[in-house]
């Protein structure tokens, strides 16, 4: 096998990683998403396993680094650099893998699902892993967007992935002028597979409805900054609960049956006697409805939790969801008895954040709530499991407090919309600072407040416990194709291995100034003397 030059596939799939965030918030234009999954595909094409992986592991770089570039200006270069790197050394991961997948019939549906289970891989490990990024996360807006309420996350991420691959595979054959109709009937089978659930949306009904008021506190001094006057942010959201109940009092606005405040609306345990302690229950007295509190609360001298607790008029704090996914190196620090740093950011981190396992819904009001705190809402083990063990409405509680000049809040934003899709649930979301908003089912927001203001958004919304076909498949999309994607690898690899045994090495392994390591026999001459004619 002749080996492409490496230099034009390392561009091409540059430009792919380049296409591939532009699918996404901030840029957000979603059919460049086949493209650039189609680049990958295209620039790994006729190289081998090393050769591949490094390409895979270029077009990891562009992507993910530029990706997630909010992190640099916001958590820090260090981190942004650090987290970068170990994400987008699984896109060169899966490029070790595509020389034993295309050697398959039906390469792009293989190259699917490996690309599908390296996301679902690296979305959880190492340590809690990173989803952002995951190619369903970009398809709010469009009409792919109904399709998770069908196959979930990680079935829209399959077929996004399959898309760019047959799109691929396509321009392959137009290359070579290979008949491409049946390429043709496959891009156009996933396309349908698409784009049917718009036309035919799956809908869940509801079984009741409550009015949710969410509260957006704003935060004082800089804006980015929730411990650089953490006391006034919890009294921002105090003040806004009891403006709330005046309102109330006077007919302004209808009376909620909770209210949700976001994360880090109390930075400091709000069960221990003080100022802000004191501030909830005035807040909770006012309103005379639950009020779902954000608050960092204190478990022992070395750890902390981030916790959601149901605050009730009557008796007081109660119910508690724990945030499921700390983030590492932002909130604890792994390994911490080999490796304690105490410098930079690392230094702030003097206790570390435990994890919650909770996957049974709040009561509040006498509603069934799934709640998720920050970058919960991105994965698959928080949001889903609640949803099928009973959550009618779903809630984030946020503090973006730290991205609040970046592009973070819009992709995350887009995440929860999707999640609200899947579920076929009412989501509310309360961010200290933005973005704060209400979201119907097929992922319209209905009502939202501008960032760095502060705002009470009273709406009422859906209350529902049918499941979704997501919802029922729950993660065994993730599993079937990590099944799949396992037996094309070691299906992949035995061909690949056969092939190359029958073609030999490359020209390119052979060196021009090398000796010919099979000389040819001495030429004899024909016929042979010995079988010359007898004169």
């Amino acid at each position: 096998m002749v080996q492409r030059p490496l230099l034009p596939a390392v561009g091409l799939a540059a430009v792919g990683g380049v296409l591939l965030t532009a699918s996404f918030e901030p840029v957000a234009i979603p059919w460049l998403l086949p493209l650039g999954v189609g680049c990958y595909a295209l620039a790994t094409r006729d190289l081998g396993v090393r050769r591949s992986g490094l390409v895979g592991l270029v077009f990891g770089v562009v992507f993910y680094f530029s990706h997630i570039s909010w992190m640099k200006d916001s958590v820090g270069p260090d981190a942004w650099v650090a987290l970068s790197a170990v994400e987008a050394a699984f896109y060169g991961l899966l490029g070790l893998a595509v020389p034993l997948l295309r050697r398959l019939p039906g390469w792009p549906l293989w190259l699917a699902a490996a690309w599908t289970t390296m996301e679902t891989i690296r979305s959880g490990w190492p340590f809690s892993g990173m989803p952002w990024g995951r190619l369903a996360f970009a398809a709010i807006d469009t009409p792919a967007a109904p399709a998770v309420a069908y196959v979930g996350m990680t079935g829209l991420s399959f077929l996004l992935a399959l898309s760019g691959f047959c799109l691929a595979r396509f321009a392959e054959a137009a290359l070579v002028r290979e008949r491409r109709r049946a390429w043709a009937a496959a891009a156009v089978g996933v396309l349908a597979a698409l784009v049917t659930p718009a036309v035919v949306p799956y809908d869940v009904p509801e079984a009741g409805s409550a009015t949710v008021a969410v509260v957006q506190g704003d935060v004082p001094g800089p804006g980015n900054d929730i411990l650089w006057d953490h006391e006034q942010v919890t009294r921002n959201h105090v003040d806004a609960t009891i403006g709330l109940a005046d309102d109330v009092a006077a007919g302004r606005a209808p009376r909620p049956d909770f209210v949700l405040w976001p994360e880090n609306s109390t930075a400091v345990d709000p069960f221990e006697p003080g100022r802000v302690n004191t501030g909830i229950r005035e807040a909770v007295e006012a309103a005379q409805v639950p009020v779902v509190v954000g608050g960092i609360v204190d478990d022992g001298a070395k750890h902390v939790l981030n916790q959601g607790i149901v605050w009730d008029p009557v008796t007081g704090a109660g119910d508690r969801y724990t945030k499921h996914h700390p983030v590492p190196y932002g909130e604890y620090i792994p390994f911490r008895d080999i490796w304690d740093p105490k410098f930079g950011q690392l230094a702030l981190i003097t206790r570390d954040m435990r994890s919650g396992t909770r996957t049974e819904p709040l009561r509040v009001a006498g509603v069934g709530l799934g709640d998720a705190i920050c970058f919960d809402v991105a994965y698959d083990d928080v949001m889903p499991p609640q949803v099928r063990d009973g959550a009618e409405l779903l809630t984030v509680q946020t503090s973006n407090a730290s991205f609040i000049f970046t592009h973070q809040i819009e992709q995350q934003f887009a995440i929860t919309r999707l999640r609200a899709i899947e579920a076929g649930r009412w989501l509310a979301v309360a961010s200290t600072n933005g973005q704060t908003g209400v979201i119907s089912p097929d992922g319209s927001v209905v009502a939202s407040a501008r960032p760095r203001t502060t705002a009470v958004l009273v709406e009422r919304v859906g209350l529902s416990t049918a499941l979704t076909p997501a919802m029922r498949l729950g993660p065994w999309p993730a599993r079937i194709l990590g099944l799949l994607t396992i037996g094309a690898l070691v299906s992949g690899a035995v061909t690949y291995r056969r092939r190359r045994e029958l073609d030999g090495p490359t020209l390119e392994n052979e060196p021009e100034d090398q000796p010919d390591r099979h000389p040819a026999e001495p030429r004899v001459p024909s016929p042979d003397p010995s079988e010359a004619p007898v004169v």
